[in-house]
């Protein structure tokens, strides 16, 4: 594995500033930006209740907050990514704002820097045409799982023209940051995601059947299958209108088994999105 010095990310949402926070926490520098400074800022501050938890849980040391935190960098310039030697994009789940990004890193990234893209859905070869094809062989997924500081899996997937070394950089990468790398093909959903929405799909049926409450699938999922929190609470936890969009992309890839139920689009288009707005499925 090539040394890393240091290490850009493109979003400064709950992903993007978790991701960030990994790294950080592994003690290396880190350059965040988002479209604003303003926006850059808010998403390291929300780190400052996101270590706060890990130190009342035991996990973190009170001691090493104030430094972690202080190699996170926010900006809104793409100029500081000139010297990263990986850069991961966790912004919006949409194609050509992917691209557009990846176009700019293409453009003040050194030669040798690996480019990984944190999209849950899009095939990796597709976001890849966004850069030079003397790069492309760095290009690479990287999706981490939210929330990403405590979550261990990161599917990493290589597009067609991925070279082999750069897998196993990002393999390696994955493990230097305490996380648990699989390797996964590029198809839409990946592997994960794929068996994640046939459950979510079922469960926003059986409420539209009146099979069940949100609340008692929830229990039913944590107490029957023990799954540590029920399909409702993660779709509030990571964004409504992400599992929609998600639903979409693999609707169209294979099919009506993936094809959204309505209760969901009715959550999104009364942006009743979850936590981020305070009502999804739950209030908050």
């Amino acid at each position: 594995m090539k040394e890393i010095n240091k290490v850009g990310i493109i979003g400064a949402g709950m992903m993007g500033a978790e991701i960030a926070l990994c790294f950080a926490m592994s003690r290396y520098e880190v350059v965040m930006k988002e479209t604003t400074l303003e926006l850059a800022q808010k998403g390291k501050d929300r780190l400052d209740g996101v270590l706060d938890k890990a130190i009342k849980k035991g996990k973190f040391k009170a001691e090493d907050k104030a430094l972690t935190l202080s190699r996170i960098n926010p900006t809104d310039q793409y100029e500081l990514f000139k010297d990263t030697d990986v850069a991961v994009e966790a912004v919006f789940e949409d194609l050509e704002t992917k691209k557009e990004v990846f176009a700019q890193l293409d453009s003040v990234c050194k030669p040798d820097c690996i480019l990984a893209t944190n999209t849950s859905s899009i095939p990796i070869t597709l976001i890849a045409t966004s850069v030079r094809g003397e790069r492309i062989g760095r290009f690479i997924g990287a999706h981490f799982f939210s929330p990403a500081s405590i979550m261990k899996l990161v599917e990493v997937i290589p597009g067609v023209e991925t070279k082999e070394e750069t897998v196993t950089f990002m393999m390696d990468c994955c493990r230097q940051i305490g996380k648990t790398p699989i390797r996964v093909k590029d198809v839409p959903g990946f592997a994960v995601n794929r068996l994640l929405h046939v459950l979510l799909i079922e469960a926003n049926r059986l409420v539209e059947e009146g099979v069940a409450t949100p609340e008692d699938i929830d229990t039913a999922c944590k107490l029957g299958l023990g799954h540590p929190i029920g399909p409702f609470t993660l779709m509030d936890l990571t964004d409504n209108s992400l599992s929609l969009k998600v639903q979409q992309i693999m609707c169209e890839a294979y099919g009506e088994r993936f094809r959204p139920r309505p209760i969901l689009k009715q959550k999104v288009h009364a942006n009743h999105l979850g936590r981020k707005t305070g009502r999804g499925w739950f209030k908050y």
